[in-house]
């Protein structure tokens, strides 16, 4: 899908003269475009069968009849466990990592790519009229144009392309945010204008009147494209490979200062544990990118390149390792899909069970000839493991050719059962098994370490349970997070015609226009001027004729007859007043008025269509007790707790119920609830 260029009539800093891209056909039917839409009907029927949720609660309070209590709760766990399929549903698309696949990749393990948020339109256009009406003293129809661009911008984002291009235009829209934000969110009143967006993994909306939400959700979509870019890229290329890496370094990036931003974001898919596990998550696939790159030539069956490449290997599953735990932490693992934590622990088994294939081929297939570096292989050796048996030291198994085949079929046991492992996992959740590719690869990886084994036994011989030693990771190229040059990209405000914004902006407060008559007097108008732009006026002669009509020190001049100056510097005013006649010319002028009137530090925020306050710092307090020295936090109860004690009390909360796996492994992730209501084979390659 490619952007189509439409005219806007504005010369956008960061466009192509008077054009700025537009986003992809909403209704294209591509995999991505259908993924997408399906999303947004089902965060459509989420926020249905929340409302009537929220009605039903409502009328249990209200109701003293029992058979009427009956049946409210009897409706209840109906749309609870509408809720709970709509919820799974929902996981599933979040678990359709094949959509963002490489068409032509199809030897490579399928990488996680993270869906856009999705919002619903906002309409601008009264509200912006009727602030540059109240506020500025302008006709609001006059701005039109501009208040029609700003809204094919944020339309235009809500379906970006899944290109760079897509990622300028979330950036163009992101640098417009400030301006907009500067010119139209007074902090003394609202402005009615909400935004709504749909938490990306439960689908929960979330809506208030600020621009820190739209701020942070369109970062978060801009990491969605950098994710989705590195999944899409050909990973049999070197080029594709690098691609891959940039892209999830981006992503991790972009989370990462959306993290430090915005650190609280009323949001689940935002909340600062998981966009946490989102980073370690793209850094991973980062890392996993990097290995596919040292063995895309092939890995030489040699010692040294063996034992490199195993701890390249081990430095995979090492990260993985670490995003499982991420997962499995309250609260990420209540939201993220059950596919991902199985993916992450499945690739956790099997690089770490390769890193052991790698060791258990260097030991086994290579001996110390009298022609090697002896003290180089010890160093070699010694580096990657952590601790070597007991009573062994890394001469004597480089030495021992029976203790080297003793230490070697431990690696390739360890290799084969971390295999099994891997495939007995992918076995366990039903996404997994729609993945043909990823189970293939797990059955070759698994068939060869048999092979070295059979290559290597000796029936003669007993069984040895000598446990392999740990592999010590090590990488030469770490991914690090990356902050991409595109996401800063400098634009030009759609409203300049209002005036300089170090004063003409929301916060400040001024009288309406005044019209002064300024006459010569001896070429001497009986002020002087001083600023940039607009022009101040200072050093006024309280005994002229502009003060007598009115002018104060300090005005600012907005116009000289029919010339709008807002913009102009002190000496293209002077130019305009210099050859004033006896009749004298009209000037406009403004002056500034004290902003000593604030509002309270918090905005309204709808959570499942439910109002509730935000504040800052997350705390909640009771309007009535105004008077009181110290607000109380409130206490939050379980969005989905729906239990006997609800019943009782009938709460204005409650929620799906969740089945209690009593001994769950780590990888068997409880079912998901919704967040609460009242607030994410050869010897040349062996690869």
């Amino acid at each position: 899908m490619t952007d189509a260029l439409l005219p806007n009539g504005i010369n956008d800093g960061g466009g192509d003269k008077n054009y700025f891209k537009k986003g992809c056909n909403p209704f294209a039917q591509t995999g991505r475009s259908k993924l997408q839409n399906t999303r947004a009907s089902l965060n459509q029927q989420i926020i249905k069968q929340m409302r009537m949720r929220a009605g039903a609660e409502n009328l249990l309070k209200a109701t003293s009849n029992s058979k009427v209590k009956e049946m409210v709760l009897l409706e209840l766990s109906y749309v609870n466990s509408n809720l709970q399929l709509l919820m799974s549903e929902l996981e599933g698309l979040n678990s359709s990592v094949e959509v963002y696949q490489n068409n032509q990749d199809s030897a490579n393990i399928p990488l996680i790519a993270l869906g856009l948020k999705e919002t619903k339109e906002v309409d601008f256009s009264t509200p912006f009229k009727d602030f540059i009406l109240e506020h500025y003293s302008e006709d609001g129809k006059t701005f039109e144009d501009e208040i029609a661009d700003f809204m094919d911008l944020r339309q235009a984002c809500r379906t970006p392309s899944r290109s760079e291009a897509g990622v300028e235009l979330l950036a163009k829209y992101y640098s417009h945010l400030p301006l907009i934000e500067s010119r139209f969110f007074s902090p003394t009143r609202q402005t009615g204008i909400f935004f709504t967006w749909y938490d990306s993994f439960t689908g929960v909306p979330l809506c208030q009147q600020n621009l820190s939400l739209e701020k942070a959700s369109i970062l978060f979509n801009m990491a969605a494209l950098y994710s989705q870019f590195g999944t899409r890229a050909n990973r049999q290329t070197l080029t594709g490979l690098e691609e891959a890496v940039s892209s999830f370094q981006k992503a991790a990036g972009v989370l990462n200062n959306l993290k430090e931003t915005f650190t609280h974001t009323p949001s689940y898919d935002m909340s600062p544990a998981m966009l946490s596990m989102l980073i370690r998550l793209m850094l991973a696939q980062a890392q996993e990118c990097l290995f596919e790159k040292i063995a895309l030539p092939g890995i030489r069956n040699q010692f040294y390149s063996l034992m490199k490449v195993a701890q390249e290997a081990a430095k995979v599953s090492e990260i993985y390792d670490q995003v499982h735990q991420c997962m499995i932490q309250t609260p990420v693992k209540d939201n993220v899909p059950f596919f991902w934590s199985t993916m992450s622990q499945i690739k956790t088994n099997h690089y770490r069970s390769m890193a052991h294939y790698f060791v258990a081929s260097a030991l086994l297939d290579h001996q110390l000839g009298p022609g090697d570096d002896e003290d180089k292989q010890e160093k070699t050796l010694s580096q990657v493991y952590d601790s070597l048996p007991e009573g062994c030291t890394a001469l004597d198994i480089l030495k021992n050719k029976d203790e080297r085949q003793r230490i070697g079929k431990a690696h390739i046991r360890r290799a084969i059962f971390g295999h099994e492992e891997a495939l007995r996992i992918y076995g366990l959740c039903k996404n997994t098994n729609n993945l043909e590719v990823l189970q293939e690869i797990l059955k070759a990886s698994h068939q060869r370490s048999v092979n070295k084994q059979s290559e290597n036994e000796n029936e003669e011989e007993f069984t040895d349970y000598l446990e392999a030693p740990k592999i010590i990771s090590k990488t030469e190229h770490k991914a690090e997070m990356e902050f991409p040059a595109a996401a800063k990209v400098k634009v030009i405000d759609f409203f300049q015609r209002l005036g300089p914004q170090s004063v003409f902006s929301a916060k400040q407060r001024w009288t309406a226009p005044r019209t002064i008559r300024v006459r010569s007097d001896d070429r001497d108008l009986g002020f002087t001027l001083k600023g940039d732009s607009p022009v101040q006026v200072v050093s006024l002669d309280p005994l002229c004729a502009a003060a007598a009509d009115g002018l104060k020190e300090g005005d600012y001049i907005v116009a000289v007859g029919d010339t709008e100056c807002k913009w102009m510097s002190v000496s293209d005013m002077m130019r305009l007043l210099k050859d004033i006649d006896e009749e004298g010319i009209d000037i406009q002028v403004v002056s500034m008025m004290d902003n000593s009137t604030a509002m309270p530090t918090k905005s309204a925020t709808f959570c499942g269509n439910l109002p509730k306050t935000y504040s800052m710092i997350c705390l909640a307090y009771n309007e009535d007790d105004k008077n009181s020295k110290s607000r109380k936090v409130a206490k939050k109860s379980s969005f989905l707790s729906w239990g006997l004690k609800n019943k009782m009390k009938s709460a204005s909360t409650l929620s799906l119920p969740t089945a209690d796996k009593a001994g769950a492994l780590p990888w068997n992730k409880p079912c998901p609830t919704f967040p609460s209501s009242s607030s994410y084979n050869n010897d040349s390659g062996l690869y």
